[in-house]
């Protein structure tokens, strides 16, 4: 693959993997972590974070 090509490449992937979250889950995010019923990393996976 070219330069161009494998840049591409990653602005795919990122595009794809790239998450947007709506004020009300980033809320909910944070609610859970403040809560303690989680660690912070089995929160992350469950969120895919």
């Amino acid at each position: 693959m070219s330069l161009s090509n494998t840049e591409k490449h990653v602005k795919d992937i990122r595009r794809k993997t790239r998450r947007k979250f709506s004020s009300e889950e980033k809320i909910r995010i944070v609610l859970d972590g403040l809560r303690g019923e989680y660690s912070i990393a089995e929160l992350c996976r469950r969120e895919g974070i």
